[in-house]
């Protein structure tokens, strides 16, 4: 489970060409993110849901344990990363210092000043009996701190500097029934934020990222909330999550139970783990490590030299793609897990039964917008969310759009697909079914909802009306649905 923990940890945190000029790289520290309450709410408070996407002062975790035993004990590990400013220093001869961007010292090497970030971690060690009568309140922040260490040849200096992070955990359980309890286990960001209006990159000093948690103990198991054992459903859906999603940890049991449960910002499915061809983090869970690997090989020397100076886990990652064996590299090319036979009827999960999609039609249902109903060949007006809105979304704002169909997930939520009117390709992506996804309150409606126009698969003469989408298809989280993690489909 370390592996996968590790892998969510360090997930986004420097994303292939590994190069502090890379525009990517400039826009990072993007899950589990836990502000100063005041930053995050200074035009209003959060919207909870599950999406670690989305910037917030706390994130809670609530779950099914079974603990037929009294003397039960819960330990909850609550890890994140802590933001480090590595600022490189020229020195100019009388002893003095100044900030640099880069220095190349006597060596050859280069030194860039760059955003790093220091692993934090806090375990807590709690009897059963204790979180029912109340619960505790741990402190799981981190201090602030510098160092500094010389370059080579006396020409210059790099120092790391960290602002303190506070913040706390509160650990609390409520019996449901004879050695069943729901688990809340909620994390928050208790620092002050000294300018609410400050931008983002210079709040994130004060943030925990990458926040998420794993919960095991003596005595213990935890009950899956994506397919809960029978009799366990409705105390499943009653469990309230906001900014994370808790799934079982370790290897399958067949009985939807485990002893260990991993709480993470992003989806995953239950008991999650990293392939075994995978040699080394890439810290991009969602691409195919063969393709990076291969991408990675191609960099010019140049490239190389300056991710190097970038970040040390940058520098590890070239050398371990430089130095990696045949036999190892074409092992990346893939592997199939997935002939496994097909469960009766009734062993199916709900989602997959057939004629579990009975009654939608994505191309003529109608989802009501400000009293507006909006469906297939609608005009709407994009207005996506200002947090937790996918990256590219946002340059849409403002544009006007064509609705393509309407999707219903399995947790009762409507996405609407849509093309955007001024896209020269417009015709050709309704034609094949490539959209842009926005939920109705991120829409404005044009007038009355029209016809539906037929241009392609979704919209001729019996439509495919695919299955409800499971949690981890949903449009703002597909793309964690990657190579590197995998578990039971």
């Amino acid at each position: 489970m370390g592996t996968v923990a590790d892998a969510v940890l360090y997930e986004g945190y420097l994303l292939y060409p590994y190069r502090r000029s890379s525009a990517k790289n400039r826009v990072r520290w993007q899950f589990g993110v836990l502000l100063p309450r005041a930053w995050v709410e200074r035009d209003g408070p959060v919207t909870p849901g599950i999406s670690g996407s989305a910037d917030s002062w706390y994130q809670q975790t609530e779950c099914l344990l079974r603990a037929p035993r009294a003397d039960a004990v819960v330990r909850v590990r609550v890890r994140y990363l802590q933001m480090q400013d590595k600022q490189v220093e020229e020195a100019d001869g009388d002893g003095r210092h100044r900030p640099v961007e880069s220095l190349r010292t006597a060596d050859g090497v280069a030194h860039l000043s760059f955003e790093e970030a220091v692993p934090r971690e806090s375990e807590l060690v709690l009897p059963l009996a204790e979180l029912v009568r109340g619960g505790r309140t741990a402190p799981v922040g981190a201090a602030g701190g510098a160092e500094s260490e010389p370059l080579p040849g006396g020409t210059g200096r790099t120092v790391r500097r960290r602002r303190e992070v506070p913040a706390a955990t509160t650990v609390v359980a409520e019996p449901l029934a004879p050695g069943l309890y729901r688990l809340r286990v909620r994390t928050e960001n208790t620092g002050e934020a000294p300018d609410t209006r400050a931008p983002r990159h210079e709040a994130l000093r004060q943030a925990l990222i990458a926040t998420h948690t794993l919960v095991g103990g003596e005595g213990v198991e935890f009950v899956s909330l994506i397919d809960p054992p029978e009799g366990l459903a409705e105390q499943a859906r009653e469990c309230r999550n906001a900014f994370t999603f808790p799934v079982l940890g370790g290897p399958p049991s067949g009985t939807g139970t485990a002893d260990v449960l991993l709480s993470a910002p992003i989806i995953l499915p239950d008991h999650p783990q990293v392939a075994p061809e995978s040699p080394g983090d890439l810290h991009d869970a969602a691409e195919i490590d063969e393709i990076l690997t291969l991408r990675t090989m191609l960099l010019t020397d140049e490239e190389k030299a300056e991710a190097r100076a970038t970040d040390p886990r940058a520098a590890r990652i070239l050398d371990r793609v430089d130095t990696m064996p045949r036999e190892v590299f074409e092992r990346l090319h893939g592997a199939i897990r997935s002939l496994t036979p097909v469960p009766p009827p009734a062993e199916r999960p709900a989602w997959w039964q057939e004629g579990g999609d009975d009654g939608l039609s994505p191309a003529t249902d109608t989802v009501l917008v400000d009293g507006v109903p909006v469906g297939g060949g609608s005009r709407v007006r994009l207005r996506p969310r200002g947090r937790g809105a996918d990256a590219q979304d946002m340059f849409l704002e403002g544009r006007t759009a064509r609705v393509g169909a309407v999707f219903h997930d399995v947790d009762g939520s409507v996405h609407l697909a849509v093309t955007v009117d001024d896209d020269p390709a417009a015709e050709l992506h309704g034609w094949y079914g490539r959209f842009h996804y926005f939920r109705p309150d991120e829409v404005e409606p044009l007038g009355r909802t029209v016809a539906p126009e037929p241009t392609g698969p979704v919209g001729s003469p019996g439509p495919r009306s695919p299955r409800p989408q499971r949690p981890a298809d949903r449009p703002e989280e597909r793309r964690f649905a990657g190579r590197r993690f995998g578990g039971r489909p």
